[in-house]
């Protein structure tokens, strides 16, 4: 079962609860605390994002920069930057927009999306949050002599390396996928493995596929991510950390000696996710500065002004 993780205090009054499943994991691998439900298989949607890219890297996949592997792990907000580097990545290798299998979408980020929408063109692929992950995965096929058309097909040779490399680094078993937000095949992994995968892309020796990915998301969080995105936030305040949002309540991220943490927000509320985090920072031990004093109790505002607060809740973590 879940356990109640952050709470929503307006005006004294306790407005209300996000409940959900927690795990952080010791450098040794040994989980350190576990809250909920942290061994069953649940879908980590973007958070999967680092180990696609580390296929890709696997199979002959070699970025021009960082940035370039950063915007394949991403989950970006369609700024100009963003959709910048994902055209970058189709030129290199000869593909148009209409090559990407991800459906047309608008940006996230405010301003972008209000210059898109003044675009007659309308909602494109390149502006949808993966599409430097299907960017870079039209490069991967084209390197190996894979078709570019159908690489969204779970019975393609690439999606097919996708699962044998997450199964490899999560150690968890194979079950039935799922079809993410993208198109692209989900694989079903428990927190607890999350977790454990990602303490092995913040170890790995430096030249591994794993490590070029950590580094990657590390050097350049708001290519992952977007202005003031959790991602970036995040990593800001806490340098060495790696780290990756999933769509519906899940996050999972890493220190460089291996301990690392995963959860999964119930009812998917993005409010929940900053305070949570920060909570198992502290929990894990992490050097406490004024960035993650500010970052662990955003305000609820009423009227403009502030009449509450968004919280761990006191003693779960």
């Amino acid at each position: 079962m879940s356990v109640e993780l952050v709470e929503v205090v307006r005006s004294g009054f306790r407005e209300c609860v996000h409940r959900g499943s927690a795990v952080i994991i010791a450098p040794d691998g040994a989980p350190s605390l576990t809250l909920g439900e942290v061994h069953l298989p649940i879908f980590p949607r973007s958070t999967n994002k680092p180990m696609q890219a580390i296929t890709l890297l696997r199979n002959g996949f070699e970025p021009i920069d960082d940035a370039e592997l950063a915007i394949a792990t991403a989950s970006h907000y369609g700024e100009p930057d963003h959709v910048a580097l994902v055209r970058r990545l189709l030129d290199r290798f000869g593909f148009d927009e209409d090559a990407l299998e991800c459906p047309p979408d608008l940006p996230s980020d405010e301003r972008a999306r209000l210059d898109a929408l003044a675009d007659p063109a309308g909602p494109r692929r390149v502006y949808m949050n993966c599409s430097g992950k299907h960017a870079a995965m039209l490069a991967t096929c084209a390197i190996n002599g894979w078709p570019t058309e159908g690489y969204l097909d779970a019975s393609h040779p690439l999606q097919k390396s996708v699962v044998a490399t997450i199964t490899e680094l999560t150690g968890e078993p194979e079950s039935d996928l799922g079809i993410d937000g993208c198109g692209l095949p989900i694989i079903p992994v428990s927190l607890v493995n999350l977790a454990h995968a990602f303490a092995t892309m913040a170890t790995a020796a430096p030249s591994a596929p794993e490590r070029r990915v950590a580094d990657a998301i590390r050097a350049h969080p708001r290519v992952i991510s977007g202005t003031n995105a959790p991602d970036l936030l995040t990593m800001r305040a806490t340098p060495g950390l790696v780290c990756k949002i999933g769509a519906d309540g899940v996050h999972a991220g890493a220190l460089p000696d291996g301990m690392a943490f995963a959860y999964k927000i119930d009812d998917g509320h993005d409010r929940a996710r900053i305070p949570l985090t920060l909570a198992i920072l502290h929990r894990m031990g992490i050097e406490w500065t004024d960035a993650h004093t500010e970052l662990a109790a955003p305000a609820v505002l009423g009227g403009g002004a502030r009449v509450g607060v968004i919280r761990a809740i006191p003693g779960v973590l």
